[in-house]
């Protein structure tokens, strides 16, 4: 007789709805004779990480997140280089690594059905090693981006309560306190074992994949299992430096490079945005600055070293033909 198959799912309380998921989760288990689903909450003490490897212990077959970009990145966490499978259930604002895998952000029935019958996909596992400025480090995983500078301030400015309520939108007061701010990142940078250059930017990202919310492509040669890193350093200058780089991103990546007759046209130079790729990344800063993992805060560092798992973790997505 062969083995049952059981599911974990890891839920955020506060963004997804228990009651509506436990219907269609039992409507599944009863098609698919599948065994009883194990449900753990996050909180706001554990993102995840905990509920995953609890559900590990108990040998499910797939572990669901159903959360934010936050549950998302804890969960993978645990899960990468066990072989278990992550399903992803997208809620909240982002849900970049569904967007990225080109998942639906909208149909809980349909998302849950492809977590629990879908094609393993194996995608690569970005960690980051930050070194805080009492000299103590810590390793996070990550598998959208990670990042430093503008992008890391305007999470740290963002009202939360707003953006639950506004979505996106919160970000606008946020984005509006962050670009008068006169600082910039003053760092060492050195991609793989090249040489070491020193670099004055306003944010620099470190992607597994590349596109955001709003059909944003910000990182265009990214891909979530090419075993590379994508790299883009922010350094605009001034007033035009900001408008090339908008330019370039909104219009460049996100418009010309969907035409099939511009996919493989060569890109315009630009010194506002400088792209590159590498599997290791090692950033030493001049003074602390906040960092940010997959949408999340994660404090100030002095310095970040980035580097990639190729195929780490496996990833339920829609059967291919």
């Amino acid at each position: 007789m062969t083995e049952k198959q059981r599911a974990a799912v890891v839920h955020n309380p506060v963004k997804v709805d228990r009651e509506d998921l436990e219907r269609i989760v039992g409507a599944l288990e009863a098609e698919l004779d599948w065994e009883p689903t194990l449900w753990l909450e996050t909180s706001v003490e554990d993102a995840g990480q905990g509920p995953a490897r609890e559900a590990l212990d108990a040998g499910v077959d797939v572990v669901v997140a159903a959360g934010g970009d936050g549950t998302v990145r804890a969960v993978a966490e645990a899960l990468r280089g066990t072989g278990t499978s992550l399903g992803l259930l997208p809620s909240g604002t982002g849900n970049l690594l569904a967007r990225n895998l080109d998942l639906t952000l909208s149909d809980a029935e349909r998302a849950l059905r492809v977590a629990f019958t879908g094609d393993d996909r194996a995608i690569d596992v970005a960690l980051a090693r930050l070194r805080r400025e009492d000299g103590e480090t810590e390793e996070h995983a990550f598998v959208v981006m990670a990042g430093m500078g503008l992008d890391a301030r305007m999470l740290s400015e963002t009202d939360d309560d707003l953006k639950a309520k506004a979505g996106w939108l919160a970000y606008v007061h946020a984005i509006s306190k962050v670009l008068r701010d006169p600082n910039e990142l003053k760092f060492a940078l050195r991609l793989d074992d090249g040489e070491a250059r020193r670099v004055r930017a306003h944010t620099v990202i470190v992607g597994n994949c590349g596109s955001l919310p709003a059909g944003i492509l910000l990182l265009p040669d990214a891909a979530v299992d090419d075993g590379v890193l994508d790299v883009v350093v922010l350094r605009p200058g001034s007033l035009l430096g900001w408008l090339q780089a908008i330019s370039r991103v909104i219009w460049d990546n996100g418009v010309l490079r969907r035409l099939p007759w511009r996919k493989n046209a060569p890109e315009r130079p630009s010194r506002a945005l400088v792209y590159s790729t590498a599997r290791t990344l090692d950033l030493r800063l001049t003074e602390p600055h906040e960092v940010e993992l997959d949408g999340d805060a994660f404090g100030t560092a002095v310095a970040l070293r980035v580097s990639v798992e190729p195929g780490a973790l496996q990833v339920k997505v829609p059967f291919s033909d």
